[in-house]
């Protein structure tokens, strides 16, 4: 079986290879041609369809580092679960197949089964042409201890679920056209300490189904046996070049690097140098474009290996000239600063979940609809949640501008061993995606998991990256050390406080909820406050980024990540449905809201937020009719808003409340010109809240809120209201924990 790409060399403005030949059903000079369908899964993308063994993720996996050679083993592969570690099955027919790259838990996998042990096998052929030749095999990401077999030889062990790996398979190779690769896999998923990011064995709320096995590209390509092993691309904008460093192997003091920088098929820079050793590759001002998420200019750039003049490998890549800073602004306030200009940085939580493949794209195409959309809602920034992509995730990014907070996957942390594989993979991390200009900022922590050692993290991420920002901790346990300090509120938005040496950052917020059915992974969901419609959804979203405007001028707020990108699982806090069918909002309107062009809020109704009102209120029973607008309230306390105990969560306590039931009346005049559709309510309560206009329910919700919110009308309640004077009538109840209640009403200004 040949897979063989004879192309040329992918450059920026090449996205696929179009002559690819793409793999076969594994083994068919053993068992014949072998039929594939994936399992029947909780949900399926439109991708889904397209996926077959003869195109599986058949683009090139490595776009920084092009070599124009190579052989694609994603396919059909023969697979046995649960089979001991030392009991290789050498020769073996294994009783069940697997599509490769795609996670045996996945419905593409065709298996759709929970093991913690696999064995993978197949058989491929090396092209005649290949001869004279060292051969490489890379894995993209195997999840979690993967040991590699080519016929019957153990070539080493590699543990890390999110890093790529290589074995030269020269020496295993035998005279013969069929050649055997095993692998055998090893995950403990949460029953170990490794990184695992939000993969659990039981997987419920924010915690997932995991992920087993081989999930990204298997391929092979032939090199000499002095070659370029990586590209160190380092952009300098300040002084206008691109620092670059091609480490060798095999290589000697005969070895030497010329490199070139283009723009398109312009030559735009050129210099020579040492393997191993920094070239810089100076550009002329007036040809200097810098990239960033409005102009994502990438130039190419191509490093041949020589000895003497004889050129012994090559490879091609590309690069953005972009610098990335905390810095203060015009008004000395600390921000982040994209190519010397603040950018206020907006985007998503992207958790990297599908519900047909797990942590594996259907297809190359849903990776680049992910951040196309991401793109298309106005977001300039993406935090890639305790996961690692694989790298046409990163291209896609760096192609269409989409800035990354590229997160360390979490684990448990809780021996000293874990504890040394974590800062093995965050070095992987590191050095495996540094060549990317959309990755801006490395997060070391989230939210307290795994927490540990944290200030000398930092400082080895600093080393490791010079040229990025490193956030100590999204959440929770901030160390004081790093660029930022990251704060999460649900709903939110917040800002921490500034400070004279970090800019502050609100990691995670938001979280509005909307099941969409027909797109749901169960019946079952859930989501941090719950939507009742698209509409609702928008509106939510808008007086959200309402608040994260204004944090970003009072306070100093310098970037904000909203929950979520999609649906995972049973959590539907997404902008889009789990399977992408759906984009749940009105897409002009956050985009709107992303740039901050939000309709003014009026105030009709005000809360005691920030001056107090005067409620008449009562802790006793009242008689029926309490909430209609003739009902007499004379005998009750008058008193300033809000109600409440102190301590409460984003309370504002003008008058206790610590009994528990209370009822609220007040007057309020309406102008008489005004859109019903255009008000809502401005609540916190804690905890079950009705309000009545006019006698008539109006709106309710139960548990608690930590902050004000809104909440919609009923369409009985906007029907129930009159120009001129009307009757707001509350109901709320405490039954443990804090307490609190406040009403007030709102209008967007044109709506």
């Amino acid at each position: 079986m040949r897979v063989l790409c004879r192309c040329g060399l992918l450059f920026t403005g090449l996205l696929c290879f179009g002559l690819i030949a793409h793999g076969e059903a594994v083994n068919n000079s053993e068992a014949g041609a072998v039929k594939w369908h994936p399992a029947a899964g909780p949900l399926m993308t439109r991708w889904a369809e397209t996926v077959s063994p003869q195109n599986v993720h058949a683009e090139y996996p490595r776009p920084q580092m092009v070599r124009s050679q190579w052989q694609n083993l994603n396919g059909l592969w023969q697979l046995e679960l649960n089979r001991a570690a030392d009991s290789v099955p050498a020769g073996a027919t294994l009783p069940e197949q697997i599509l490769v790259p795609f996670p045996v838990e996945s419905a593409l996998s065709g298996v759709m089964e929970r093991a913690d042990r696999l064995w993978y096998r197949r058989t491929f052929q090396v092209p005649d042409d290949w001869n004279g030749n060292r051969l490489l095999l890379h894995f993209g990401a195997v999840d979690w201890e993967a040991t590699v077999y080519v016929n019957g030889k153990q070539l080493g062990t590699h543990r890390g679920g999110y890093d790529g790996f290589t074995f030269d398979i020269t020496e295993a190779l035998v005279a013969q056209a069929d050649q055997e690769l095993l692998v055998h896999v090893f995950d403990p998923t949460d029953a170990g300490d490794q990184p695992r990011g939000k993969q659990v064995r039981e997987p419920k709320g924010i915690w997932y189904t995991p992920t087993t096995g081989i999930w990204q590209t298997v391929w092979m390509e032939p090199v000499p046996a002095a070659r370029i092993d990586d590209l160190i691309l380092t952009p300098d904008v300040d002084r206008s070049c691109l620092r670059l460093t091609a480490v060798g192997r095999g290589t000697g003091e005969e070895h030497k690097v010329r490199a070139v920088v283009r723009d398109g098929k312009e030559e735009v820079a050129r210099a020579a140098g040492n393997v191993g050793s920094e070239i810089v590759l100076s550009i002329p001002k007036d040809r200097q474009k810098l990239w960033s998420p409005e102009s994502p200019f990438l130039y190419d750039v191509d490093v041949t290996l020589t000895e003497g003049e004889r050129p012994v490998d090559r490879v091609a890549g590309y690069f953005g000239l972009r610098k990335i800073e905390v810095a203060p602004d015009d008004a000395g306030v600390l921000r982040l600063h994209l190519n010397g200009k603040p950018l206020f940085q907006i985007g998503p939580l992207d958790q990297g979940f599908w519900p047909d493949g797990l942590y594996t794209a259907p297809s190359d195409d849903a990776l680049r609809y992910d951040v196309e959309a991401t793109r298309q809602l106005g977001f300039n920034m993406a935090r890639k949640h305790v996961k690692i992509e694989p790298a046409r995730w990163y291209y896609w990014c760096d192609k269409l501008g989409l800035l990354v907070w590229q997160d360390m996957p979490s684990g448990n942390n809780r021996s000293p061993e874990s504890h040394k594989q974590f800062e093995t993979e965050l070095q992987r991390m590191i050095e495996s995606r540094r060549n990317h200009p959309s990755i801006v900022m490395w997060v070391v922590f989230n939210e307290g998991w795994g927490q540990h050692d944290t200030e000398r993290y930092v400082k080895l991420a600093e080393r490791w990256d010079p040229t990025r920002l490193v956030n100590n901790a999204s959440g929770w346990t901030d160390k004081g050390v790093g660029d930022v300090h990251d704060i999460h509120k649900y709903p939110g938005p917040a800002a921490p406080p500034r400070e004279p040496d970090r800019a502050g950052v609100l990691g995670e917020f938001g979280g509005l909820g909307l099941p969409v059915p027909g797109h749901m992974w169960t019946e079952k969901h859930w989501g941090y406050r719950a939507t009742a419609d698209s509409r609702q959804l928008t509106r939510k979203y808008q007086d959200l980024l309402r608040g994260i405007w204004h944090l970003r001028d009072a306070q100093g707020l310098a970037a904000a990540v909203y929950t979520q990108t999609t649906d995972v699982e049973t959590e539907c806090n997404g902008l889009m449905t789990y399977d992408r069918a759906k984009i749940k909002v009105d897409v002009s309107g956050v985009q709107a809201a992303n740039r901050g062009d939000l309709p003014k809020l009026e105030v009709l109704v005000p809360t005691s937020q920030h001056e107090p009102q005067t409620w008449r209120y009562t802790f006793d029973p009242p008689t029926d009719g309490w909430h209609r607008a003739q009902y007499d309230d004379q005998t009750w306390s008058a008193g300033p808003g809000g109600f409440g105990t102190e301590k409460t969560p984003g309370a504002v306590v003008r008058t206790v409340w610590n009994k528990p039931e209370i009822w609220l009346r007040r007057t309020f005049v309406l102008p008489r010109k005004f859109d019903r559709d255009a008000l809502s309510f401005r609540v916190h309560h804690d905890e079950d809240v009705k309000i009545y206009l006019n006698g008539v329910l109006a709106a309710e919700a139960g548990g608690y809120t930590t902050d004000y919110e809104d909440l919609d009308l009923t369409a009985e309640g906007r029907a129930a209201l009159v120009p001129g004077e009307n009757v707001l009538a509350v109901w709320c109840k405490q039954t443990t924990g804090g307490q609190y209640i406040d009403v007030g009403m709102t209008a967007l200004a044109g709506q």
